[in-house]
């Protein structure tokens, strides 16, 4: 009795599964179909009973001749396909990526009657693997240095000098504003140099306190002060034989600046509470967003430090002094922010990056990128639109205006560029045609353009 009512239920319990469920007879004629097949294909039952499977245009299907010369499907042959990879076409013409498992039966009496197939839908794990791949191919795209945007002769000084500086072991100080991506200069200098393979630890000056910033660096011995349970390295012995970054180094306490000056000129530390030394193979590689001649002066930086650490200078240019690598930066956070948030937003209107070409960001790059950030919230249309920026982003006393007689932005920071770039190189136009990437010509036709003189303007620069 039970038998018989597990068959009757039996039609149920197939059309609740969430896979589809196909079967067909010898001929390979559909005879039965559950629900989750209906969905996947998109044909309805009444459209699919008493049709031949080859109506779903399967890719792996393979035809075979019987002994009379007719074709049936090699699966009787088989008798079992087990997770096959395929693709069945839709009603609507479309494909649908699916997996497979098919298996002929018999009757009681060990005659064949005809086969069951099954289908997982794979539309969803083919999307993520789409968008993993995206991923890939943006971050290794070529646009960038490291995780550094920029087209602009000023950051490709940078780029140069950074690749340059990562095959010395002279300490780096990266100079910058809040935002300008100095923890993203410290790694490069740290993967592209000779210590790539050994560590590369970050330590945030101002993050701590004295006491605790000195455990931090230097480690301490058990019993050295309260709550020292057990000897612990610092971070200058993790980083043996790698790079250290001293983030915000102008915040380090002048009591820890001797101490860092004696790893610069012994290479050597005493964790605390402890006074064998240590030698310690690391290179220093600092950055701040502190004038440190001025801290200097004031007292409150050690003027021998300063002159140690200061040996290989990187200064970041902020971004409003580098307008030109807006767009770059834009493109590329409007498409890393897509791929993460999966939004159907088509791109950046011309007047939303007039705006953003315009604005000072006093937040540098970190300030853009958080703009994206808010407007892939907001934004609910094809494109994104001013007011879909941070309140107050595109209002007039966030932008730079030109006076009346000035020429329009871009312009006028070509001009600069141009000027800036000149001085550098002491008028010599082929030099400048090299750093800013274009040919001889274009830098005489943009002196004349701009009316620029060798001898009255270049002198003058800003």
């Amino acid at each position: 009795m039970f038998e018989q009512e597990l068959n009757e239920y039996w039609k149920t319990v197939v059309d609740i599964i969430q896979d589809g469920v196909m079967i067909v007879d010898l001929k390979g004629i559909i005879v039965s179909v559950n629900k989750a097949f209906q969905v996947i294909t998109g044909y309805e039952k009444r459209e699919l009973i008493g049709k031949p499977c080859s109506i779903l245009n399967c890719d792996t299907c393979e035809i075979a001749l019987d002994n009379n010369g007719g074709h049936w499907c090699s699966l009787f042959r088989c008798g079992t396909l087990d997770r096959l990879r395929c693709t069945l076409r839709r009603k609507d013409g479309g494909y649908v990526h699916t997996l497979k498992n098919a298996s002929i039966f018999h009757d009681s009496e060990g005659k064949v009657m005809g086969a069951v197939e099954t289908f997982t839908d794979l539309t969803e794990i083919i999307r993520k693997d789409d968008q993993i791949e995206a991923f890939r191919q943006e971050l290794r795209s070529e646009d960038g240095f490291h995780g550094l945007l920029g087209a602009s002769s000023c950051m490709r000084q940078v780029f140069d000098l950074v690749t340059n500086a990562a095959q010395s072991d002279a300490p780096v100080i990266i100079y910058g504003e809040s935002g300008t991506g100095k923890d993203l200069v410290a790694q490069a200098l740290h993967e592209i140099g000779p210590r790539r393979g050994k560590p590369f630890v970050k330590v945030n000056c101002a993050a701590l306190t004295e006491t605790l910033l000195e455990s931090e660096l230097f480690g301490h011995i058990k019993g050295a002060y309260t709550g020292a349970y057990r000897d612990r390295e610092g971070r200058f012995e993790a980083a043996q034989g790698g790079d250290i970054f001293l983030d915000e180094i102008g915040d380090l306490p002048l009591s820890l600046q001797v101490k860092l000056l004696r790893v610069l000129e012994e290479r050597v530390i005493e964790r605390v509470g402890d006074n064998r030394p240590i030698p310690v193979d690391v290179r220093i590689v600092s950055a701040t967003n502190k004038n440190l001649k001025e801290l200097v002066e004031r007292g409150s930086f050690r003027n021998d430090l300063f002159f140690r650490i200061n040996v290989i200078p990187i200064t970041l240019p902020p971004l409003r002094e580098r307008s030109e690598d807006i767009p770059l930066l834009a493109e590329a956070f409007f498409r890393r922010i897509k791929l993460k948030s999966n939004k159907d937003i088509k791109g950046i209107s011309a007047k939303t990056m007039e705006v953003l070409t315009s604005c000072d960001w006093p937040g540098n790059v970190r300030e853009l990128k958080s703009a994206f950030e808010y407007a892939f919230v907001t934004c609910q249309e094809g494109l994104i639109q001013p007011y879909h920026l941070p309140p107050g982003l595109h209002e007039d006393k966030r932008l730079r205006k030109p006076g009346k007689n000035t020429l329009p932005n871009h312009e006028d920071m070509k001009r600069r560029e141009l000027i800036r770039v000149l001085e550098q190189v002491r008028g010599n136009q082929s030099e400048a045609a090299r750093i800013l990437g274009v040919s001889r010509v274009t830098v005489w036709n943009r002196m004349k353009k701009f009316g620029i003189d060798l001898k009255r303007n270049v002198a003058i620069l800003d």
